[in-house]
């Protein structure tokens, strides 16, 4: 989710005033924005009075009014409410949660994560790493601090995958990875996992697509850890459907914040392959950049025609049903995997608490499901 200007002056003035002082960063981690933007919204609220501005940080005007409702909570600064009491019962487990950030893909995994701890009379903190490696490790220590019974990991690993160098195979309380695996051999490929199956996602967009006719597919898509496991999946789909290998080589957007020029070089690149018929069809990483890579072919290459000459299904079902031609889209099970990791690592907790022996190791893979909508030309006449 992307907060309009409006949207995040009212969540900034929410989590101020619900602690009473948080700095510029920490309000940074917890929207899922960049520094300069958010001391660029602090410095408006501040000239309109609504905020008090001191060195870095920011002050209610008063004293914090906690907003009411459930509320995720940054670890830096744990509430006497948040540390378990001694002997507390894990009937009212604490449990920490550490992801890159709140918004987009992760949105859904915290909500799926937070209402099963809750619906256990539990309560979930959450910690933002910000994608920043050492923020892992600051993250879960703080968490440790807070006296948390075990913890939801999706570390910063750039691939998807802890090598044998990566810790936190051992922290003192059981731990989840989520969206993230441990290399097979390496410490922390011991730990129990919940993912989404993006090799078996991208499978299935590529079947759909050679059921159509295509057999020149193309993968559209940034560097990131869910790249990997997709570019993994689509290879794996083209050669068990007979397919000798991809048309071209994967087109590569950008890593991170929007580049509008890496998209429109992605637009230009596709119109001329489909114009030579090198490529009938793409797979695009995510449902955003599909949109948006649809709005550049369509000013750069008004000729070409979708779906008739280029077939697209987007990988993310964020907002793809909301393109004006509706994207056909590959979903993860985001809220399932969420609550799917906090039900293990809650039934890990119970076992560490009743000193039972724990149940074999899990590594679960959530597939996704495919939405055909009419940009892969499925419901054309």
């Amino acid at each position: 989710m992307r907060y309009t200007v409006d949207e995040r002056h009212e969540r900034i003035l929410e989590l101020v005033r619900a602690h009473g002082s948080l700095r510029v960063t920490e309000l940074a981690l917890h929207l899922g924005i960049s520094t300069v933007t958010a001391r660029r919204d602090v410095e408006a609220l501040a000239a309109d009075g609504r905020l008090d501005r001191v060195r870095g940080a920011v002050h209610w005007p008063g004293p914090p009014t906690p907003a009411p409702g459930p509320q995720l909570s940054h670890p830096s600064q744990p509430s006497p409410q948040a540390r378990p009491r001694p002997g507390a019962s894990p009937r009212a487990p604490l449990i920490g949660m550490v992801v890159p950030q709140s918004q987009h893909y992760f949105g859904e995994i915290i909500r799926g994560a937070r209402e099963t701890v809750a619906a256990a009379g539990g309560r979930l903190v959450l910690g933002l790493s910000g994608y920043q490696p050492e923020q892992d490790g600051w993250q879960a220590a703080r968490m440790l601090e807070a006296g948390v019974h075990g913890l939801l990991l999706t570390p910063c690993w750039e691939t998807g995958e802890g090598g044998p160098e990566e810790s936190g195979a051992d922290l003192g309380v059981p731990a989840v990875l989520v969206e993230r695996r441990g290399q097979v051999g390496a410490p922390v490929g011991g730990l129990d996992r919940v993912c989404s199956d993006h090799d078996g996602g991208a499978g299935l967009a590529v079947r759909h697509l050679v059921g159509l006719g295509h057999r020149k597919i193309a993968l559209v898509a940034g560097d990131s850890p869910t790249t990997v496991r997709v570019r993994a999946g689509y290879e794996a789909a083209l050669k068990a459907f007979g397919v000798r290998g991809p048309a071209i080589e994967p087109v590569g957007l950008y890593r991170g914040d929007i580049d509008n020029a890496k998209v429109d070089a992605a637009a230009d690149r596709l119109a001329a392959l489909a114009a030579e018929r090198k490529v009938t069809a793409a797979i695009v990483l995510s449902d955003t950049d599909a949109i948006l890579l649809l709005q550049s072919l369509r000013e750069r290459a008004p000729q070409l025609r979708v779906p008739q000459d280029l077939a697209l299904v987007a990988y993310g079902d964020d907002v793809a049903a909301l393109c004006d031609l509706p994207l056909s889209a590959v979903a993860p099970p985001k809220y399932e995997v969420g609550a799917t990791a906090a039900a293990l690592l809650l039934q890990r907790v119970r076992e560490r608490a009743d000193s039972v022996k724990p149940g074999a190791r899990r590594h679960l893979d959530l597939l996704p499901e495919l939405l055909v909508r009419q940009s892969c030309g499925a419901h054309q006449p």
